[in-house]
């Protein structure tokens, strides 16, 4: 099954079916109709990779994550791919696993597969093995932090917006003892996260403990670690602020197995609103990052309507993110008043 035969049937020549399949707009209507009719009635699948030799185009974004395994990156997928579909294109999805040699091999894939544009979500890709997307005029978009080069636009989360939100709840709450788990600072992701929290609790009047901020690795083992760590130090916190959601419930996990009751004895934040936060079993309180809105953002950057590639460009968006409040932060306040003793 060929196009030649679709022609015969449809009693076209074989230029108006390539032109039909590929939505060239000088095909009329009434032809085109004839062609589609043809082509459902025998089930006909047209191949993609000749299309894009004769076309010049491949209709494939590429999707480039750290690990697939994270809980914030399934959403992602997800949104793009249904967005991808709408627009008739397809999606090359990579994980790199946070490992050089994958990272090397996932760009290389992108440019056998001659994508129109690569979306990047790695936190941590070395900047190096984007030289060959750039030398082929690839447009590139960064997920939260990228480099500052020509046809590289940028997505930013501004953290402080969010982590501002959180701090500015929990101290009006009463808490002052506020602990912070970042993420591997290594990352700049996590480094901006835990700059965001200095700031804000600098903004409220309240200086940060050194000895309540303490490193995670944005897991939940690595969550249970870093509360243990803050439980066998000097200061108990009341609140803890944490860098991601799998670091949350981490300390939850912990909380549990160590006796300490939540909100009541502690409360716990944290950011990024996977699935699993909303869970009856955690109803973590979180803050959102507006995925969606990064997607639909990163779609129109690449161009799934209208594609880019000889627009050289280079942006910047900021996107917010929003407190979700849910049961696992107590007002402070209540919680004293409980347990002062009632007067005779």
């Amino acid at each position: 099954m060929d196009i030649r035969e679709i022609a015969k049937r449809a009693k076209v020549s074989t230029a108006t079916v390539s032109r039909t399949i590929n939505r060239v707009p000088t095909v009329s209507p009434a032809l085109a109709k004839r062609v589609w009719s043809v082509i459902e009635e025998l089930g006909y699948y047209p191949n993609t990779q000749a299309r894009a030799l004769v076309s010049g185009r491949s209709r494939i974004f590429g999707l480039i994550i750290s690990e697939i395994t994270n809980p914030f990156f399934p959403e992602i997928v997800q949104v793009f791919e249904t967005i991808a579909v709408q627009h008739r294109y397809e999606i090359l999805l990579t994980s790199t696993g946070n490992d050089p040699t994958r990272m090397e091999s996932a760009v290389r894939r992108m440019i056998e597969r001659r994508v129109e544009g690569v979306a990047i979500l790695t936190f941590g890709m070395e900047e190096v093995l984007l030289e060959d997307l750039k030398l082929r005029k690839v447009p590139l978009v960064f997920v939260d932090v990228g480099p500052p080069r020509p046809r590289v636009s940028n997505i930013r989360i501004d953290y402080l917006n969010g982590i501002r939100q959180a701090v500015q709840h929990l101290a009006a709450l009463r808490h002052e003892k506020i602990a912070f788990i970042t993420g591997p600072l290594r990352l700049k992701s996590a480094m901006a996260r835990k700059q965001a929290f200095l700031r804000s609790m600098q903004e409220i009047g309240l200086e940060a403990d050194p000895r309540l901020v303490v490193e995670g690795d944005h897991t939940l083992e690595g969550g249970m670690a870093a509360f243990t760590r803050l439980l066998a130090g000097p200061v108990r916190p009341t609140a803890v602020l944490c860098s991601n959601d799998m670091t949350a419930i981490g300390v939850m996990r912990e909380s549990h197995d160590a006796g300490i009751s939540i909100p009541r004895d502690l409360s716990v934040i944290g950011f990024d609103d996977v699935p699993m936060a909303s869970w009856p079993s955690y109803e973590l309180t979180t803050v959102r990052q507006p995925i969606a809105q990064m997607v639909d953002e990163t779609a129109k950057i690449l161009g799934f309507d209208k594609p880019a590639i000889k627009k050289p460009s280079r942006k910047i968006y900021f996107m917010n993110g929003m407190l979700i409040e849910r049961k696992t932060v107590m007002n402070r306040r209540r919680r004293l008043s409980l347990a002062r003793p009632a007067q005779a």
